[in-house]
């Protein structure tokens, strides 16, 4: 479905993400793991050319997304990010409804495919749909984002740290809804996050980055059990290592496990 072949990207004599490739199948939800300044979000934007790489190829279905106008790319693919970027002179409606009203849907559809994604994103329609964007908190502008990226039905979704504003419940929710829109739409999805656990959560399989070099792919399973080297070893234990913190607190004080 997504492959990447020798991707690069270079700012000067800084190299961000070097000669990554990799390939993501259809259906499956790919997690780019990595810190600050890893090359996780350079790639997720060289997929859909808001960034251009300074080597290597994108393919989306085997032809090379180069040869699209950037314009027509971006409308085939969802992109959600943790800073919204809604529109705010635009109703919460009119702001889900954009991609599909530039590619000439009927009204008619693209009101019953906003109602059909707020509800999806626990926004109720009835309240929400007429609002602006300065009227949300930040979580609410954040499912906004999300639905908006889904608006147009697309093959392609990449989300970049999609629920770093939200608090830990809502946070679980979407997480679970994003399971939801997966099964429903069979979405092939490229997922940017720095949460260890949130990757072990989603992801189908996890690509661990560290300044622009993949060090590691592989499902959940088997990063936990079989580290590629010393970095990914200590990444996947500090989840671990909570893990045990938090059921040994709930062992020493009963209430604690209620």
């Amino acid at each position: 479905m997504i492959e990447l072949q020798q991707l690069t990207k270079q700012y000067g004599a800084s190299v961000v993400v070097d000669r990554l490739s990799l390939t993501v199948a259809r259906g499956e939800l790919l997690v780019l793991l990595g810190g600050s300044g890893s090359g996780k979000t350079t790639t997720l934007k060289m997929i859909n050319r808001l960034v251009e790489p300074s080597a290597g190829r994108v393919l989306i279905d085997g032809a090379d997304v180069a040869a699209v106008p950037a314009a027509a790319l971006r409308r085939r693919i969802g992109y959600a990010f943790q800073q919204v970027g809604l529109f705010p002179h635009l109703s919460i409606a009119e702001n889900v409804g954009i991609t599909p009203t530039l590619l000439g849907w009927d009204p008619a559809r693209i009101v019953a495919r906003v109602d059909a994604l707020l509800e999806l994103v626990e926004l109720d329609p009835a309240t929400y749909r007429e609002r602006r964007p300065s009227e949300l908190s930040g979580g609410q502008q954040q499912r906004v984002g999300v639905a908006r990226a889904l608006a147009a039905e697309p093959a392609v979704l990449l989300l970049d740290e999609p629920f770093g504003a939200l608090d830990p419940l809502t946070r679980d929710r979407l997480q679970q809804s994003l399971a939801v829109i997966r099964a429903r739409l069979a979405v092939t999805i490229v997922f940017v996050t720095h949460d260890m656990v949130e990757a072990l959560l989603v992801g189908d399989r996890i690509a661990v980055l560290r300044d622009g070099h993949l060090l590691q792919l592989g499902t959940p399973a088997e990063l936990l059990r079989r580290p590629a080297d010393d970095y990914v070893a200590q990444l996947m234990d500090t989840p671990l290592r909570h893990g045990r913190t938090v059921e040994a607190l709930a062992r020493d004080d009963p209430e604690r496990g209620r």
